[in-house]
């Protein structure tokens, strides 16, 4: 196998085998003909570009020539991979410094191997968990590789990016929501869409996001076994670790349990940009749905449906876990938040959300609406 992004060593993690791992265990795509098989990659390319019309005339955002990332079709081991690169690139930073906490002694070596290797075996689990479950992605931070094209350099002026359509995943809950399934991955490509266009006609998007994720592994505690102590705590949380009856720690997820009180601000404006982003994206996808999505409002009841209802005890668990239930939240408050705004103000008045990070919603206004045209449209008109 050649390394992920070029690297010799495992360094903190083993990316090498958090791809093996992944891969080896995710579940396989329901059973499609190969000649199916290459009609749903083709119709989905095709709903991705006519996706792009349809967002662009319902949001105002963009033109043709900023929606030159790649849009790629890929199984499940391919948004792995894709993901792989990206959480390499994104938690370079933090990585490099745990591994300085560390130390560079012969006995540091071999356990930074071994740690290594468990931490690469533990990242691929949770991928596959993922790996089965994602429709699509805009990968925000992608870099290019061989069999992955990447959208270009940060500073390109697309800002760099893929889109990602999972067709195994895709196809999967069409078939198990029992929808039309020409309807559902047009509807899919209008979410996915919208996310693309988020990022490619707001140029300053992507530098933020990435920024404000920087500031908050840099709040991180990167002591190493203090890092995996909370792990551990966190995961113990989640399998009966505790007594029953006694209360959990307000229902917070692996991501809220590792921060420091800088961590919490960071992570407040995280979330109510990805409030925004995530609601933003299902308002489009309702707004533009029923004028080429037929069956739209029965897929959206299913889809709610399935959402909510979620899986397994094991599934329910990896969702708090890794965030998943705040993710849920984000596009129930962002909705209503980019719905509450277009009402009052319109579609151009709710577009001044993209003039600056100084215009995005704070976590308090996604909640309050009327306080973000406050701020943002009496500030702008005096």
């Amino acid at each position: 196998m050649t390394s992920i992004g070029g690297a010799a060593s495992p360094g903190m993690v083993d990316w090498n085998l958090a791809v093996a791992t992944a891969t080896r265990l995710v579940r396989p795509g329901p059973e499609v003909s190969r000649d199916d098989a290459r009609a749903i990659v083709a119709e989905l390319r095709r709903h991705a570009k006519v996706s792009e019309e349809h967002v662009r005339g319902f949001t105002r955002l963009g033109t043709e020539e900023t929606h030159d990332t790649p849009v790629l079709v890929v199984d499940r081991p391919g948004w792995v991979r894709a993901n792989v690169a990206g959480f390499r690139e994104l938690l370079k930073p933090l990585l490099d410094k745990m591994q300085e906490r560390r130390g560079g002694g012969p006995g540091n070596a071999v356990l930074g191997a071994v740690g290594g290797k468990v931490t690469g075996v533990e990242l691929g689990m949770l991928l596959s968990f993922l790996a089965s479950r994602v429709l699509g992605q805009y990968e925000t931070f992608a870099p290019a590789a061989r069999d992955l094209p990447g959208g270009g350099p940060a500073d390109a002026p697309n800002g760099g990016g893929r889109l990602l359509l999972v067709a195994p995943n895709i196809v999967h809950v069409e078939r198990e929501l029992d929808v039309q399934p020409h309807d559902f991955r047009l509807w899919v490509c209008l979410h996915e869409e919208t996310h693309r266009t988020q990022f490619t006609a707001v140029p300053w998007l992507r530098d933020h996001l990435e920024g404000e994720i920087q500031s908050f592994l840099s709040e991180t505690d990167v002591d190493p076994m203090a890092f995996l102590e909370r792990i551990r705590d966190a995961a113990q949380s989640l399998v009966g670790g505790r007594p029953e009856g006694e209360e959990d720690d307000g229902g917070r997820s692996l991501v809220e349990l590792v921060q420091t009180p800088a961590q919490r601000e960071v992570l407040g404006r995280l979330t109510a940009v990805m409030s925004l982003l995530e609601g933003h994206a299902d308002y489009v996808m309702d707004g533009v749905g029923p004028a080429v999505v037929p069956s739209v409002a029965e897929i959206r009841e299913k889809f709610q449906q399935r959402r909510a209802k979620g899986a397994s005890r094991l599934d329910s668990a990896l969702r708090k876990l890794l965030g998943l239930d705040a993710k849920l939240r984000q596009y129930r408050d962002g909705e209503r938040f980019v719905r509450a705004v277009v009402d009052q103000v319109g579609m151009d008045g709710f577009n001044r959300v993209w003039t600056s990070p100084n215009t995005l919603p704070t976590k308090a206004e996604i909640a309050k609406p009327a306080d973000w045209v406050a701020r943002v449209h009496r500030k702008a008109d005096s």
